[in-house]
């Protein structure tokens, strides 16, 4: 088990009665543990592992234990395990009453980081978007596309940057500490993508806006992460994002999308 002062955070503030766990789905893109309700999470691998080094422990056991222990498993060196214990982590938030708003990430990126020194971790599709308006635009990736530069950089980039904003799969690979440490603190920062905890206990490292996902309809969500979808492809899930202070939407456009029902 690696040693993570976030993770263990946020482990911390799971519940203490055992929630059962309904369901664990490991799809080749997304995984998907229902409890509570059902919670997302990226499904990661060693790339650079031989076919099947990583074994799942207690594989067809996973539906008898509680959620709560699956989601000790968002500490393991396993990435599989990892990805499915931030997907019980996430089935076991408590979403209701939080101030959800209908807000487009990348139209906030563009409006916070317009003119301004700007450091994405992990590539989104918005990039080329925003990189016109931006004083500078780096994207850090650990499999780097044209443009981008190796993870490696962070530590010569990250404390150049104004506005950071990065991937949630950074919880699952356990990088995320070192990310935020090389951060200044007068850099505003955003959690994204659809492993995101929606959680407000993020807010206190230094996150000012989570923008993640929710499971609406379970049934549509399973069928296409069963049958290999990428997340444009997964149905039955709403983007949802949780600021630190009220904003207002009307600076950036709704892009909330809701996608339910069969594809």
């Amino acid at each position: 088990m690696i040693k993570s002062h976030l993770l263990e955070t946020l482990l911390a503030d799971l519940p203490s009665s055992p929630v059962p766990v309904r369901g664990v789905y490991v799809g080749v893109h997304w995984t998907l543990v229902c409890s509570r309700r059902c919670g997302l999470a990226a499904t990661l691998t060693d790339a650079h592992a031989p076919h099947g080094y990583h074994r799942v422990r207690d594989v067809g056991q996973l539906h008898t234990k509680d959620a709560q222990e699956l989601a000790t498993w968002l500490l393991s060196e396993n990435p599989l395990e990892a990805s499915i214990g931030l997907a019980a982590y996430n089935s076991l938030l408590p979403l209701e009453g939080l101030p959800f708003q209908e807000i487009n990430a990348a139209e906030v990126l563009k409006h916070h980081g317009a003119g301004r020194n700007v450091v994405i971790v992990g590539h989104f599709p918005f990039i080329n978007d925003l990189r016109p308006l931006a004083r500078n635009l780096w994207v850090l990736e650990l499999h780097p596309a044209p443009g981008d530069l190796p993870a490696t950089a962070a530590s010569e980039i990250l404390p150049q940057a104004d506005v950071v904003a990065i991937t949630a799969t950074t919880l699952i690979n356990h990088t995320v500490d070192d990310l935020l440490a090389l951060c200044t603190p007068q850099a505003w920062r955003m959690l994204l993508g659809p492993s995101t905890p929606l959680t407000p206990r993020l807010f206190e490292f230094g996150f000012a806006m989570l923008s993640g996902a929710c499971v609406e309809d379970e049934n549509a969500a399973l069928l296409t992460i069963q049958q290999g979808a990428v997340f444009p492809q997964v149905q039955g899930v709403r983007l949802l994002t949780l600021a630190r202070e009220n904003v207002n939407p009307d600076l950036y456009g709704s892009g909330v999308e809701s996608r339910t029902g069969t594809p």
